[in-house]
């Protein structure tokens, strides 16, 4: 059930992002407030209905009816697993967005004057280095 109300979360937030988008590129106007909680309040009472089942159910995984030993993982465990996923995840879009941006004035700036390639190569490695923190993160998170 919880894996439904994430689900059914992540689709209102996809949603909700898919209309902004359109309306912001129509230069649309009109009643703010309405717009938020229209997406607000299904999107928070699909969160707090995953956390409900998060909370009250402490096996993530159900046992079977012959299996006389609980089978699954603690609600600690799962949120170790999540917890690892953010780390890796909010990394590598941050690396995407930075080499985005320094690969493209890299570009730039090699253009003009191809002697600094050498040194453009430098800030765009250093900005894939985000990536790799963000593994050794979810490194330390599961085995630490």
């Amino acid at each position: 059930m919880i894996i439904i109300a994430t689900i059914l979360a992540a689709i209102i937030a996809g949603i909700t992002i898919e209309v902004g988008i359109k309306a912001v590129k129509k230069k649309q106007v009109g009643n703010i407030k309405t717009a938020i909680y229209s997406t607000i309040v299904p999107f928070s009472l699909m969160v707090i209905t995953a956390i409900a089942f998060l909370i009250f159910e402490t096996p993530v995984f159900a046992t079977t009816a012959e299996a006389t030993t609980e089978v699954g993982i603690s609600v600690g465990e799962g949120f170790k697993y999540i917890a690892a996923a953010l780390s890796t995840g909010m990394a590598t879009m941050g690396t995407g967005r930075a080499v985005g941006t320094v690969g493209s004035a890299a570009i730039g700036a090699v253009s003009e004057d191809s002697s600094i390639l050498g040194k453009t190569l430098i800030f765009v490695g250093m900005a894939e280095g985000i990536a790799i923190y963000g593994m050794i993160i979810s490194i330390l998170i599961l085995f630490g």
